[in-house]
């Protein structure tokens, strides 16, 4: 019984967030390409410095 009434709280729960959910503006989109793009430049950069050192303590 406790399981279908979990499962019938997540089902309101997410109807409620659709509901609340809205189609971003234009600039609200942009900004969120730009952070993203931010993201993973700077985890690309890390992982990158992270291989070279890697590669470089192998060849000493």
């Amino acid at each position: 019984m406790g399981m279908i009434r979990r499962l019938k709280e997540f089902i309101d729960n997410a109807i409620r967030v659709l509901k609340l959910a809205k189609k971003p503006s234009p600039e609200e989109y942009r900004q969120m390409v730009k952070i993203t793009g931010l993201g993973f430049l700077i985890l690309g950069s890390i992982g990158y410095i992270f291989q070279l050192i890697v590669y470089l303590l192998r060849l000493g």
